[in-house]
């Protein structure tokens, strides 16, 4: 089962994997410019972790727009 992430927040240990397995990669100018698009469309869709008073609050994509 694929897991979606649902909050925006990732651990910098995380992070840090991320980086050093995509060091040395090249991309022309417009495939940089397609992913920075897509991210972008990606990042809009995904709330941002609630405060600790409204993490007993269900989570409901209606309310929460």
């Amino acid at each position: 089962m694929i897991q979606k992430r649902k909050f925006r927040d990732v651990d910098d240990s995380t992070k840090m994997r991320i980086s050093q397995k995509l060091k040395g990669r090249s991309f022309s100018d417009s495939h940089k410019k397609a992913i920075s698009d897509s991210m972008k469309a990606y990042w809009r869709t995904i709330p941002y972790k609630p405060k600790n008073n409204e993490s007993n609050k269900p989570l409901n994509d209606e309310t929460n727009m």
